[in-house]
């Protein structure tokens, strides 16, 4: 199948910073599609131009309807890193496109600062809620963020320093590699500058003596949630995390989420993972809420509403943690039969009828089961002493690729 569409990454030195073959192609074209920004960047060539719409989902069968004609879409930067380049190929087959990358707006931002690529984080705020950038907060980290406008530094800097990151150094880069390039630059704390609709920012963490931050792994203190003692133990929830195996882009089940805690550690362990927290008591979906905000997860989808009734408008999943109903009848075998082939299931159980349901499932479909116990200190008059937790029988198991 042959290439029909040209996606080309413009800068801000316009078209003089293309190469022959994207300036070959917009020279032909007889459509370009591109922001206002793109367009000005390429205006002295002849074409037929047409603006993204909103919402930009709009354009897609704009697109496929030049199929056949000369057309060429502009793009900042690398069309496949934080771009719609990445969004047009899920519904245009890439064999069918040709990419014309322009240095992206983090390579621009690393060169500027002097930072080696292999030794920071990237992340986008655009079009997304600001406190996605929460996850990546720990000492002397450096990140690029890609924002929405002029009013992200200011929020990220709120976030930095209600945490104890106030010392962070920010620096705004607007226009980079044009003529009209500005940098603007300051501590977190102190963060007073307006800045340009259109820049990329940048942070180097510095942890102040009472830094709040999280590791991304499983098993974040049970004081970082907000509960009401309905949540899976520290030690419990890493182990329950390994068991789950979190990965890119994976869909996570989590039912009977109490406070939110295995859904929102899902979801910091892995880019791209999405969980859905089904909790019919509403003080605690407002918990989960108020967690997945404070945690850097905020599109963790909370699910009003019991199992198994509630999977039913879900999407199928990719892993299912059971943590409340497992003796409620047609609970398992709702999560069961709508986990996908080859995903991962785990329950746990601290009751003894619980534990008997996870035996039979066990010898019905296999896996593993491991008893988890644990203990903490607690003071005995003058001294110390350790305090054991009710045990968990956690019971894991993949699906087998031949299952429906």
């Amino acid at each position: 199948m042959s290439a029909w569409l040209d996606i080309i990454g413009i800068g801000e030195d316009g078209v003089e910073g293309l190469s022959r073959d994207a300036v070959a192609v917009l020279e032909n074209a007889e459509i370009i599609i591109g922001g206002d920004r793109h367009h000005r960047l390429a205006d002295k060539i002849q074409a037929r131009r047409i603006a993204w719409p909103s919402p930009f989902d709009a354009m897609i069968d704009t697109i496929k309807s030049f199929k056949g004609r000369k057309i060429a879409i502009l793009v900042t930067g690398d069309p496949l890193w934080y771009s719609v380049g990445a969004r047009i190929t899920k519904a245009i087959p890439p064999e069918e496109i040709r990419f014309h990358p322009q240095l992206s707006a983090f390579q621009w931002a690393a060169a500027r600062m002097g930072w080696s690529f292999a030794d920071l984080e990237t992340v986008t705020v655009h079009g997304r809620p600001v406190e996605q950038i929460i996850p990546h907060l720990a000492p002397d980290v450096r990140l690029i963020c890609l924002t929405k406008d002029r009013t992200t530094p200011e929020a990220i800097a709120n976030i930095l320093t209600e945490r104890g990151l106030g010392k962070s150094r920010m620096t705004v880069l607007a226009a980079l590699g044009g003529a009209e390039e500005k940098h603007f630059s300051g501590a977190a704390s102190e963060w007073a500058h307006q800045v340009p609709d259109f820049h990329t920012l940048t942070i180097e963490c510095i942890a102040g003596d009472n830094a709040q931050w999280y590791s991304r792994q499983g098993g974040l203190p049970d004081d970082a949630f907000v509960h009401d003692g309905q949540i899976t133990k520290r030690v419990v929830r890493a182990a329950t995390l390994s068991a789950l195996m979190p990965y890119p882009d994976a869909v996570l089940l989590d039912i009977g989420a109490g406070c939110g805690s295995i859904g929102i550690e899902w979801m910091r362990a892995a880019r791209g993972a999405i969980a859905h927290a089904i909790e019919p008591v509403e003080a605690r979906r407002e918990m989960i809420y108020e967690n997945k905000m404070r945690l850097g997860t905020p599109r963790l989808s909370i699910v009003k509403g019991e199992a198994p009734g509630a999977l039913a408008s879900l999407p199928r999943p990719d892993a299912v943690f059971i943590g409340g109903g497992l003796t409620d009848a047609g609970v398992f075998d709702a999560a069961w039969g709508a986990l996908r082939p080859g995903g991962r299931l785990v329950a746990n159980a601290v009751t003894l009828e619980s534990e008997t349901r996870l035996f039979s499932l066990f010898e019905a479909h296999g896996g593993t089961l491991d008893r988890i116990a644990a203990s903490s200190m607690i003071s005995v008059g003058n001294y110390h002493g350790m305090r054991p937790f009710m045990q968990v029988t956690q019971w894991a198991v993949t699906k087998p690729m031949e299952a429906s």
